[in-house]
């Protein structure tokens, strides 16, 4: 095996392993302050903490994401692992631009479906919403004041990789949803992720650091979001018991956003 095969082959290994641990890492995460039982339901109610252990792995891909902008070994795996894709490179395709959003979509779904998830429809979407403003607010300025140059030179917006954040941000809200009742179900949007930071990639968008950077920042902002959950819900819900709130993401022209709309 030629040594751009071995570093492709580590590249893409690193990509998929250290986020499966991912999942392996938060399966303690469930700290039950209180229990309440009755002849209809049982309640679990959650300590809002944010857990150092679960900012380890986030934290470790965007360090790598960092170092691989000036780190000449890293940087020097960015550009043969490019150079070996270029040597097998598929059709350029977009559905990169889609998968990013379908572990959101299947949470969606499946709770439409009747396979219940943790939250409800409102809860679900104030958190998802917060975290694709997060992951917004890390991403877009970043890529303003990196500046890198993507592979195909097309714009100097390269690092870190908006699609792969986003996909790793909705690939974690569907793992926090569903952990505890179907945990297989859980981790499989990983798999969307995977396949989103692999073809951008593919598609000369980015580099190998970048979508390991991206990862990092939408990981980190889905957990934002559900540490800061409890806190929007109240500000939402306000002293008005008939008071209701509605919130909604979206994505238009490439461009993520999030609708409010209240009632008093």
């Amino acid at each position: 095996m030629s040594n751009y095969h071995q570093k492709t082959a580590v590249s893409l290994f690193i990509l998929a392993s250290v986020f499966g641990k991912v999942a392996a890492q938060n399966t303690d995460t469930i700290q039950v302050q209180e229990f309440k039982q009755d002849s209809t339901a049982v309640v679990y109610t959650e300590k809002n903490t944010l857990n150092y252990k679960k900012l380890i792995i986030p934290a470790a891909l965007i360090g790598y994401g960092v170092a691989s902008l000036s780190v000449k070994g890293l940087k020097d795996l960015n550009f043969s692992t490019r150079d070996e894709i270029n040597e097998h490179k598929p059709d350029h395709i977009n559905l990169d631009n889609y998968t990013q959003f379908a572990p959101a979509a299947l949470v969606y779904g499946l709770n439409a479906l009747g396979v219940e998830g943790k939250h409800n429809f409102r809860d679900r979407t104030i958190i998802y919403g917060t975290s694709m403003l997060i992951t917004s607010a890390f991403v877009v300025p970043l890529k303003h004041m990196v500046k890198e140059e993507r592979p195909d030179q097309s714009n100097n917006l390269s690092f870190p990789s908006g699609h792969t954040a986003i996909a790793f941000a909705s690939a974690q809200f569907m793992f926090r949803e569903y952990k505890d009742t179907n945990f297989l179900l859980g981790i499989s949007g990983y798999s969307f992720a995977i396949f989103t930071g692999v073809y951008r990639m593919l598609n000369d968008k980015h580099w190998f650091g970048d979508v390991v950077g991206g990862a990092g920042f939408g990981i980190l902002s889905t957990e934002l979001a559900y540490w800061l959950y409890p806190k929007i819900n109240k500000l939402l819900g306000g002293k008005n018991k008939n008071s209701a709130a509605m919130v909604m993401p979206f994505y238009q022209n490439k461009s993520v956003g999030i609708g409010f709309v209240k009632n008093f």
